[in-house]
């Protein structure tokens, strides 16, 4: 007799466990969710005179994505096609020493810049352009230039904010996820505004 309520016990008690591992890797897909979120970037830049551009927000988003709004008022998404097409232009003229970008007298403050610039300059641009990211992250024109493609001071703050926000949540997300079986995984780190 005493030996069933052991057994009947044992099998609750694995039972439970099995739901307790099970509601942990729910938990698990909820936090991996919630850092899939913070990935991507989504951008809105405005034409504020015919080709010149200045990000107007940015922020954290599951998908990169950015949205041009033109000086007649309309908006539109760029296609990941024509997005690929303005970087790799924009590196052929940073290769070619002409992009504005890395120019430390450019004076692109008050008349934008080239629809490629702003890209670049957005958090977009690090995620999509990664691949150029060496010739820009370390370069102070760019770094003062970069300040100066977003439409206010306020927008600039409000991006390095959210993004810093972002990769808080990221690291949080990422450092309490270990289920049940002590399984943590690990993913990227760093970010856009650096860490």
């Amino acid at each position: 007799m005493k030996l069933r309520k052991i057994a009947a016990y044992a099998l609750a008690g694995g039972f439970g466990l099995v739901m307790a591992g099970s509601l942990a890797g729910c938990d698990d897909k909820e936090q991996e969710q919630n850092v899939r979120l913070q990935e991507g970037a989504l951008v809105r830049l405005e034409e504020v005179a015919p080709g010149k551009y200045k990000i107007l927000e940015e922020f954290p988003s599951e998908k990169t994505q950015i949205i041009l709004k033109s000086l007649d008022g309309s908006e539109r998404i760029l296609s990941d096609e024509e997005t690929k097409a303005l970087l790799a232009e924009e590196n052929a003229k940073i290769d070619a020493g002409t992009s504005n970008l890395t120019n430390q007298n450019a004076q692109l403050s008050s008349g934008g810049m080239s629809l490629g610039e702003a890209i670049l300059a957005s958090a977009a641009g690090a995620i999509i352009g990664s691949w150029i990211g060496g010739k820009l992250f370390n370069n102070p024109a760019y770094q003062s230039q970069r300040q100066t493609a977003y439409k206010s001071p306020s927008a600039y703050s409000r991006s390095v904010d959210s993004f810093n926000q972002a990769k808080q949540q990221n690291a949080k997300a990422r450092s309490g996820r270990s289920g049940f079986f002590g399984g943590s995984k690990s993913g990227k780190s760093g970010g856009f505004f650096g860490g």
